[in-house]
Order: structure tokens, then C-alpha cells, then sequence
């Protein structure tokens, strides 16, 4: 006989639910038989997912997470709780702090027995970067007010629909030459359903992985350069890539209306791998899948002749 997943028919509340990961979290919490909540500022974007659950396993709640009140709708009669609210534009220190310490007070009193707060590789609560110490300031409220809450670090996320491998496969496509921004910055991308799946991971287990915090990369570490010539060569198409120095990334990354802010592009200078200090996938049974699994499939809809296009060659430097 099947055995019942922990969480099958709890009631989990999530917090920026309607975003890129939300959507694959809740995926993998809908198969766990769940009955879900989006909680966003725009639950709409959410509707995708309604043919995916059965009938009242899924509802939709408008919510401002910097308001008390619709924070304590948002969770009421809730079992477990993922705040997967983050931003780069805004009040940081209300959205990635505040918000969260409330979500975490409020989830504890209302007897939650499952919370998990996903912050990110390099949040430093002391950071000269505004987003890294407020994410820092956010997992340090969550704790003081839900101590045995899980921490989830990962580093930069990818995705068939992602803003990343997209933003950059799409320059490349429409590019013949194309600079490159921290060229030697070392990334340590993680598979967005293995992400999700640490998270439900995570809830199952309040016991197991309560109170402690995990750094989620994937199995290899890439420079910004080497990702680039990895999705020119996946599209069968040659182009130069022209490292840029630091002096002009941050000039670019200063201008009004540039793809990158200025904290992003101090994060990115930083590079995005896990410490070793923290717990991580293999701590929660979980083994992740890289980015060369997935990149010749999706850049398939990039190429020139789709997949009738040759890729043997390699992209020049």
C-alpha cells in the first residue's frame, strides 16, 4: 500500500507563490496532495497552475505582505508556511526583512508547524549590498520569531522559463559580439525543480530540518564566461564574447534602465557558490541535475533552423 506523504491534504500558504520558483514549488506541494494557497500581490498569475489540482486543493488570496492584516488572512488555518517573497527594486528592508520577521511572528502564533523562509547564497546581514543584508536581516527575523524554521540558500536558479539562461540566450541569438559582464565570476546555478523539490523536502520534515539553514548549488561551478559560450555553442552559433573590466560593469550597471542593477552587479562580481559551512542537497536526500542536462533542449527554440540546426561547433572567444 502507497505510503501518505507527511503533507497530504495540509493546508501550505505560500507567500510570492505567483513568481518563477512559486510556480514549480507549487507543483511539487500540489503532487504531495496538498490543498494550497497562493498568496501574492497578483494571485492571477497563478491560474496556470489550476488545472493541475484537483477540486478545492487550490485557492488564490490577493496579499500585501508589508500589511499585518493580510498577513494573518493569508494564514489563517495554514499548517506550513514558504515565504519565497525577494526583489531588487522597492523598499528592501520592508519586503525582505520586515515582512518576513511578521510572516514568521505571526505564523508562530497562529501554531504553523512548518515554516521555510528562501533567502539566497551571500545574504550578510552586516553587507554593504542592500539586497544581501536585508536578506541577511530577513533570515535573522525569521529565526528570533520562528526558531525552528528552515533556512534555504540557493544560488542562482535556472529554468526552461528563467530570467537567466534566457536574458542571455536571447542577446546571444540576436548578437554577433557581446560583452560580458564579470566574465570570471563563479556561479554555482541550481536546477529550479530541484529548489522546489528541497522546499517540500524542507516542510515534510519540521523535526528533521527545522531551525537549520541549507546553501543549495548545483553540481558545478561556472564562470559568467564559460555559461555564455556553454548557450552560444547549445544554439550552433559563433560569436565573440569581449570580457569586461569591473570599472565599466559598474558604470553600466549605474545607468538608468539597464538590464542589471548596481546590487546585482555587486553580487555577481562576488560570485555564487556555496560556502561548505551549511548543509545542502545531499543533507536532504536530494541528488541536483546540472545545467548541461537541460541547455541543448531549451536552446533548441533559439536556433536558426530549430532543431534542424547544426551544434557541433563551439562559440569563439
Amino acid at each position: 500500500m502507497a505510503k501518505t506523504n507527511p503533507l497530504a491534504n495540509k493546508l501550505v500558504t505560500i507567500f510570492g507563490g505567483s513568481g518563477f520558483l512559486g510556480n514549480y514549488v507549487a507543483q511539487a506541494l500540489l503532487e504531495r496532495g496538498v490543498r494550497l494557497r497562493i498568496a501574492s500581490r497578483n494571485p492571477e498569475r497563478s491560474f496556470n497552475l489550476k488545472p493541475l489540482a484537483n477540486l478545492g486543493q487550490l485557492q488564490f488570496l490577493r496579499c500585501d505582505i508589508t500589511n499585518e492584516a493580510s498577513l494573518t488572512a493569508a494564514i489563517e488555518g495554514s499548517e506550513a508556511v514558504v515565504n519565497l517573497v525577494g526583489a531588487f527594486g522597492g523598499d528592501l528592508r520592508r519586503l525582505m526583512s520586515e515582512a518576513p520577521g511578521a510572516m514568521a511572528r505571526l505564523a508562530k502564533a497562529a501554531g504553523v508547524q512548518s515554516f521555510v523562509h528562501v533567502s539566497a547564497i551571500g545574504s550578510d546581514d552586516v553587507s554593504e549590498v542592500e539586497y544581501a543584508r536585508t536578506k541577511g536581516l530577513g533570515e535573522k527575523a525569521v529565526l528570533a520569531n520562528f526558531p525552528k524554521a528552515t533556512i534555504i540558500r540557493p544560488s542562482v536558479i535556472f529554468g526552461e522559463d528563467d530570467n537567466f539562461i534566457n536574458m542571455f540566450a536571447g542577446l546571444i541569438q540576436m548578437l554577433p559580439v557581446l560583452p560580458v559582464f564579470g566574465p570570471d565570476a563563479q556561479l554555482q546555478a541550481t536546477f529550479v525543480d530541484d529548489v522546489a523539490e528541497a522546499i517540500a523536502v524542507a516542510l515534510e520534515g519540521p523535526a528533521r530540518y527545522g531551525g537549520k539553514m541549507f546553501e543549495l548549488g548545483g553540481p558545478e561551478s561556472l564562470t559568467m564566461l564559460e555559461i555564455n559560450h556553454r548557450i552560444a555553442a547549445a544554439q550552433g552559433r559563433k560569436r565573440y564574447f569581449i570580457p569586461m573590466p569591473d570599472g565599466a560593469s559598474s558604470f553600466f550597471a549605474a545607468l538608468p534602465g539597464t538590464p542589471m542593477s548596481r546590487d546585482q552587479w555587486a553580487l555577481l562580481r562576488q560570485g555564487n557558490v556555496v560556502s561548505g559551512e551549511c548543509p545542502g542537497y545531499k543533507q536532504l536526500g536530494i541528488e541536483p541535475r546540472p545545467l548541461g542536462l537541460f541547455l541543448d533542449k531549451w536552446m533548441m527554440r533559439y536556433r536558426k533552423h530549430g532543431r534542424f540546426t547544426p551544434v557541433t561547433g563551439a562559440s569563439a572567444a
